[in-house]
């Protein structure tokens, strides 16, 4: 998996209430974090989605490959027009007591974090399906990607943009046509949506200012290295034997 560097600090979100998600407004890092259609996982849909991945645990679920998929952030301030600011915290997704919200890791795009969790969580529920339905042929990673392409085919159709919930939620609960997964009746529930910013994020949690001093002084270490990277090449290019001026 390839790495960039990434300057993400904080993101400013709105809530869409045809679609009932949170979606990024703006963000520090948009070069790597393109707001446009990229929406993040709210406090009351991160625990859900947690609680939806337990069976796949006993197929190999790597906490490792979870915490490195998503960034997260904690609500600081919610404006007038209703968006909310959030800011980036050093905290553990799974073990976290805090009311946090989960933006993708797509820094690094097909072969970024992200892609690398929805591939692994979907080979885990292939597993999963294979060992809990007799089905006449094995299913495959290819036949649930191949069936829900054709989900995500239909939503750029609509012009609709595919919010990170919903594209985890097709993976946790893909079941082959005409079969069932037995689930208890508890994992059926779906997370309340509130369609009020300032309902749903009622009291805002105290976020340390400390967490993002560090992740700026690690930012600009960052650029630091970046920046006598580029002069060791430009010095390198300013060597190169120049042409000859011609005399008029």
């Amino acid at each position: 998996m390839s790495v960039t560097t990434s300057r993400l600090l904080w993101c400013t979100i709105r809530f869409k209430e045809k679609a009932g998600n949170w979606w990024v407004k703006d963000n520090s890092d948009p070069k790597h974090y393109d707001p446009d259609g990229l929406g993040i996982l709210d406090p009351f849909q991160l625990p859900w989605v947690l609680d939806m991945m337990d069976p796949l645990r006993e197929y190999g679920l790597s906490n490792e490959i979870l915490e490195a998929a998503f960034v997260p952030f904690q609500a600081q301030e919610i404006e007038k027009d209703q968006t909310v600011r959030l800011v980036r915290v050093a905290e553990h997704i799974l073990d976290s007591e805090e009311q946090l919200f989960a933006l993708p890791n797509i820094k690094d795009g097909d072969k970024g974090a992200y892609a690398d969790f929805l591939e692994h969580v979907m080979r885990l529920r292939v597993k999963l399906i294979n060992d809990t339905i007799k089905l006449e042929q094995k299913l495959t990673v290819e036949d649930v990607d191949e069936q829900l392409s054709e989900l995500r085919n239909q939503a750029m159709i609509e012009g609709r943009d595919i919010h990170p919930f919903e594209e985890i939620t097709d993976i946790l609960e893909f079941v082959p046509p005409g079969h069932e997964v037995p689930v208890d009746e508890d994992d059926d529930d779906k997370p309340s949506r509130i369609q009020n910013a300032a309902e749903e994020i009622a009291d805002l949690p105290d976020v340390e200012t400390e967490v993002d001093k560090d992740m700026e002084k690690n930012l600009r270490w960052d650029e630091e290295e970046e920046g006598s990277e580029e002069r060791e090449k430009d010095g390198e290019a300013g060597k190169a034997p120049r042409k000859p001026s011609r005399r008029r």
